[in-house]
């Protein structure tokens, strides 16, 4: 079973691209919405989260504003904060594998929004890193509510540059033009993956 690592800084178009995957029948991991699953009401990060950030619990639920007040822009916070929350995913993550597994699945993909920045890379066994020119990223992220331009400043810098990504990714998805023509570069993702490779290798990025 071939592991895929997919990710993209803000506005990239990644959780579009992941959907991609999921109508081509790969098993798709998210772990924002198993984050999303342990701050809800009942979650088994809301208990060891309001513990350490006091005052970030309403109506049984993590509130993600207020836990973002306390986390943002200062290291410590989020340090403290992922020390709680990583091995959680993770639990949740080794369960997604072992349904993968029993279903018989040839390729999964985990889709890790900090996947460079948390070392992640080095457990899967491809990157997809998705992209879009900075121009378009800026005006998707901005149209998006309750953001602003500070904001986006502040996430940009928590994440390793898109040139960056896109050098080190084995694979590029470039949501800069249609939806169809995205898709299109996933199938042809999914198609080289399942072709046994030529004997003269070659460039391993998808443009």
């Amino acid at each position: 079973m071939i592991v895929l690592g997919l990710t993209g800084s803000i506005g990239m178009g990644k959780s579009t691209t992941s959907k991609m995957f999921v109508a081509e029948g790969v098993p798709v991991y998210d772990s924002d919405a198993a984050v999303h699953a342990l701050y809800a009401r009942g979650g088994a990060a809301v208990g060891p989260v309001e513990a350490a950030f006091p005052g970030v619990v309403v109506d049984g639920a993590i509130d993600r504003a207020r836990l973002s007040q306390r986390v943002v822009g200062k290291p410590e916070a989020l340090k403290a904060l992922e020390a709680i929350v990583h091995p959680l995913v993770g639990a949740d993550r080794a369960g997604f594998f072992e349904a993968a597994v029993e279903a018989g699945a040839d390729i999964v993909v985990l889709d890790v929004p900090l996947l460079y920045e948390t070392g992640g890379d080095k457990k899967v066994d491809k990157v997809v890193v998705v992209s879009a020119p900075a121009d378009l990223q800026r005006q998707r992220v901005l149209a998006r509510p309750g953001m602003d331009a500070a904001k986006f400043e502040a996430i940009l810098a928590r994440q390793t540059p898109d040139a960056e990504k896109r050098a080190r990714a084995d694979f590029v998805i470039d949501t800069g033009q249609s939806l169809e023509h995205a898709h299109q570069q996933v199938r042809d993702l999914l198609s080289r993956l399942r072709t046994p490779p030529a004997l003269d290798g070659g460039d391993e990025a998808a443009h």
